[in-house]
């Protein structure tokens, strides 16, 4: 048993066996693939793309399942990025990062209170973008794509 109690970094250091910034590059390249997804999924549902095998019932289903897998996700390295390592360095990684939570946020609350539906391609597309700058800024940064 621990004298200490397990704080949040310790937990998270303990949850990735150390490997906190692999984890982090993982779960944050799932979203912005999912997040690419979601594009192709709103084009079928708002009649922009047209594929044969995919109705826009089917997709319409399907972008908000992926999208509740959405907000985990990002809820899950927003978490790790903010216990693990903090505002410390700070940048534009840190403002798209508040900036994605801020959108997301309100594009939940846009479809949840069902008005204003006319805002969620520009919410969409933005969430899209800023996750693209997130990842670039961290992600990318570790996998040598951007910079």
């Amino acid at each position: 048993m621990r004298q200490n109690p397990l704080t949040l970094e310790q937990l998270i250091e303990d949850l990735t066996r150390g490997n906190v910034t692999e984890v982090k590059v993982v779960l944050a390249s799932v979203v912005l693939a999912l997040a690419a997804y979601q594009l192709l999924l709103a084009g079928v549902v708002y009649g922009r793309v047209r594929l044969p095998f995919l109705s826009p019932e089917a997709a319409a289903w399907t972008h908000r399942a992926t999208g509740r897998v959405i907000v985990v996700l990002v809820a899950v390295v927003a978490t790790m990025c903010l216990a693990f390592y903090g505002f410390e360095e700070g940048g534009i990684h840190a403002v798209a990062g508040l900036v994605v939570l801020g959108v997301l946020a309100v594009k939940v609350l846009v479809v949840r209170l069902g008005r204003l539906g006319r805002l969620l391609p520009v919410l969409g597309v933005s969430l899209a973008a800023l996750l693209t700058i997130v990842w670039l800024t961290s992600a990318g940064d570790f996998l040598g794509v951007s910079g």
